[in-house]
């Protein structure tokens, strides 16, 4: 499938079938997250997968999303901080923010390539995240990702349309200026 198949066909899905998915395809899907791009070619995150039962109970009940414990697996996405922020200084904990969320697209796009089925759960109780899985505090806790197969077709999405989000030469400008005007 294409790149701009995938990103056009990848969904939140929240109900899961009851197979298991096989966890070495879950591992290609986490190494696709290597390929991102980090700030200063530090790459910066850590990956925990979860397939005991009991930890995704407690991990479905920190985010207070009951979907969770019908998953096989969970990713949980980490950073650690360390090396970005001395190399950036405060400016290296949004790097850490844009480099996940790089690294997380990576991911889903490959899990969708799968016919694998997530949803990016972002809503819990971090010390609980941390506590579950013996995070150490220093480490931060991005995102939660409930693996299986999708229960059943998801439905046609609905986007935006480009014209409501695209500016040109300021924000606000809805039209592109011809060169000639540009340079005058």
């Amino acid at each position: 499938m294409g790149v701009e198949r995938l990103i056009k066909a990848r969904r939140s899905i929240r109900k899961f079938k009851s197979s298991k998915p096989d966890w070495r395809e879950i591992i290609e899907c986490i190494d696709s997250t290597r390929y991102a791009p980090m700030a200063g070619n530090n790459f910066s995150l850590k990956f925990i997968l979860v397939e005991d039962g009991e930890k995704i109970q407690k991990l479905a009940e920190a985010a207070q999303q009951n979907f969770i414990t019908k998953a096989k697996y969970v990713i949980v996405v980490c950073t650690t901080p360390g090396r970005t922020e001395t190399a950036y200084g405060e400016r290296g904990s949004k790097y850490l923010k844009q480099q996940a969320g790089a690294a997380i697209q990576n991911l889903l796009l490959k899990l969708t390539e799968c016919k694998l089925a997530t949803c990016w759960v972002g809503h819990f109780v971090d010390e609980q995240v941390k506590d579950i899985l013996d995070i150490p505090d220093e480490i931060d806790v991005e995102a939660m990702f409930p693996i299986g197969y999708p229960y059943e077709k998801p439905k046609e999405k609905r986007y935006i349309e480009l014209d409501s989000i695209l500016y040109f030469n300021r924000y606000g400008n809805k039209r592109m200026e011809e060169e000639s005007k540009l340079s005058a």
